[in-house]
């Protein structure tokens, strides 16, 4: 390692004789350790001393603690404190000689109880937030790839550590402890998470405040998500608001570029029955928009998240068949979609079509809801006769084509609808011959029935639903 340039006092590397040569000399070293050659080649006695530094000037952090009328003299220390911290930091930087040399001298240790300090600290000041963010920063870097390191800072940081800084006010802090949960995460350590929800319910909250820290989410979508046992702990747990900012996560893992892993698709299943059963029970809540002055509160928009989720799982060749035969899934589907179509026509309200209500009434939390309805009911029976058979002994095909009209509350609902049919009709003479009935008996609008790509021809007397473009499919 390159010998640095002296402060006043000569060092030694075990001795510096006052604060401010301490100061200068962690400085010194902080700026050494930026580059890795001078990591690699740190003598362990540089650490014994930053320690003997971070221990000293901790316990003047600790009496400030127990007497607030210290907190005035604290800037010294506070400096200190923050310069051990970053110098630690830069050393651990991909190296894991430091992180190894480190962790033995039970730095980390001496770290938490330190930034489990600064919580108790009733001051205001952006010394104290520098301290307490380069703390986490080295915890973090200490931590990184490193699985022994990881298990000490668990077995000190976890749950205080967590608890105390997810929700801090500060961004970064939630950011740099978020990341110290992610790295030090694994199977065995979510499994603590499930008798410790609060943690994994502010990781988040940490999400839903700040969308585009990548930490909360990388958490959320790298380790929660792989645990159904803790997503069903936690969903119980979860307010109506926190449940969508959790169904919208799962909905973008579903649509993202990655397919779901051989892992994934065994946690998914599991998410599939939760999400499933939650639907079943709590779809009746968007009854609520049909009241003339609805409420858009965060329980009806969970229910609509649901049923975008089970779209999505739906939509997977994996998941499907295991939604398919859901007990009462298809038939609560059938049932909402029947209700809120009577509704929309009874009386002028968030589910009548656009043309009944006027601009500036749309709200938002519905749009789309009856499109998913029938697109969800169209996954459902794909090539699926159990469930075609079921929507037709449920008079789900008339509600079904009475449901094809221009809507701008649901986009592509007229293609939702030709989708649905057409996974109805596939290899099934009983519902194609009901469709047909219908048209003959003036029940089916003939003009529609020609956009929808079929049409209705009589052979012998007997009439039969013909498909004037592809085959079905499943979206």
């Amino acid at each position: 390692m390159a010998a640095p340039r002296p402060p006043p006092t000569q060092l030694s590397g075990v001795m510096v004789p006052t604060p401010i040569q301490d100061l200068e000399a962690l400085r010194v070293f902080t700026e050494l350790f930026k580059e890795p050659r001078n990591r690699e080649t740190a003598p362990r006695t540089i650490f014994q001393r930053v320690l003997d530094i971070l221990k000293k000037s901790s316990r003047a952090v600790e009496l400030a603690c127990r007497d607030p009328s210290q907190v005035e003299h604290l800037a010294s220390s506070l400096q200190l404190v923050t310069e051990c911290f970053r110098c630690l930091r830069n050393a651990c930087i991909e190296c894991s000689v430091n992180q190894n040399s480190i962790r033995n001298l039970d730095t980390i240790s001496v770290a938490v109880d330190l930034i489990l300090l600064f919580r108790e600290l009733r001051v205001e000041q952006e010394s104290l937030l520098t301290a307490f963010r380069c703390g986490l920063q080295f915890l973090g870097n200490i931590a990184s790839r490193n699985e022994d390191s990881q298990a000490a800072v668990w077995m000190h940081a976890f749950p205080e550590l967590f608890i105390s800084c997810l929700n801090h006010p500060d961004k970064k802090i939630v950011a740099y402890s978020s990341m110290i949960l992610f790295t030090s995460l694994n199977p065995g350590r979510i499994k603590e998470l499930e008798e410790n929800l609060n943690i994994a319910i502010n990781v988040i909250e940490a999400h839903q405040k700040q969308p585009e820290s990548e930490w909360p989410l990388l958490i959320i979508t790298d380790h929660f998500l792989k645990s159904p046992e803790l997503v069903q702990a936690m969903y119980a747990k979860l307010s109506n608001q926190e449940r969508v900012t959790l169904l919208d996560l799962v909905v973008a893992k579903l649509v993202g570029d990655e397919p779901l892993t051989a892992d994934d698709l065994s946690a998914f299943l599991r998410h599939a029955e939760l999400m499933a059963g939650s639907f079943v029970d709590q779809c009746g809540t968007v009854l609520k928009l049909t009241s003339e002055q609805h409420p858009e509160d965060a329980e009806v928009l969970a229910t609509v998240r649901l049923l975008d989720v089970l779209c999505e799982m739906t939509a997977n060749t994996e998941l499907l068949g295991y939604l398919q035969v859901f007990p009462g899934l298809l038939e609560r589907v059938i049932d909402l979609l029947r209700l809120i179509h009577v509704a929309g026509k009874d009386t002028i309200n968030i589910f009548s079509t656009c043309d009944c209500i006027k601009e500036g009434d749309v709200s938002s939390v519905a749009e789309g809801f009856k499109s998913h309805l029938i697109r969800l009911i169209g996954n459902l029976c794909y090539k699926n006769k159990d469930n075609q058979d079921k929507v037709n002994e449920l008079d789900g095909i008339p509600l079904i084509l009475d449901s094809c009209r221009i809507d701008d509350n649901n986009p592509f609902l007229t293609q939702w609808v030709v989708y649905a049919i057409r996974n109805l009709t596939e290899d099934n003479a009983q519902n194609q011959d009901v469709i047909a009935k219908m048209e003959d008996q003036g029940l089916a609008d003939t003009s529609l029935l020609k956009k929808m790509g079929f049409e209705v021809e009589k052979r012998g007397g007997k009439l039969i639903l013909k498909s004037s473009s592809d085959g079905p499919s499943r979206e």
